[in-house]
């Protein structure tokens, strides 16, 4: 797969995975992901991240235009660290999210199947949330090799 761009996705990485955030604009996307941070994560990309296939692993990279910059409302953009991870959720903020997901549904990209689990934007433990969303549905790291180059970037 050749290097695509995903635009309106925020991506941080955590533990050495990535969790990239989706969402209709203003729905919090750039928050939870400094609120991520905040609690040790790094910044993979806002509003757009980059996408390689590599050694059976789909790879999410900053961006190279905005690599490194993260807008804070209210602020204006902020330049953080980055780092590139092997794609492990998407949460997609949806206001209308089920309190009890029954199902992760599962999206294509390339040829790896990446759980997707709906997600309520907004409320004061949603980094949490996002940390326990990652450890509970998302993809373990491809090879134990590769996980323990992925926790040193």
């Amino acid at each position: 797969m050749s290097k695509q761009v995903l635009a309106n996705v925020t991506a941080v990485a955590i533990g050495g995975r990535a969790l990239l955030i989706e969402g209709a604009p203003g729905l919090g996307k750039s928050s939870l992901a400094l609120a991520l941070i905040d609690r040790g994560a790094v910044l993979i990309g806002d509003d757009a991240i980059e996408l390689v296939q590599e050694d059976g692993a789909l790879i999410g990279a900053p961006p190279p235009n905005t690599s490194g910059l993260i807008e804070v409302r209210n602020i204006g953009l902020v330049e953080l660290p980055t780092t590139h991870a092997p794609v492990a959720l998407i949460l997609q903020l949806d206001p209308d999210a089920p309190r009890f997901p029954m199902d992760v549904s599962t999206r294509q990209m390339a040829s790896i199947s990446v759980p997707v689990l709906t997600f309520a934007p907004g409320d004061a433990t949603q980094a949490l949330r996002a940390e326990y969303a990652l450890a509970k549905h998302g993809l373990p790291f491809p090879s134990e090799a590769q996980a323990a180059t992925r926790l040193t970037q």
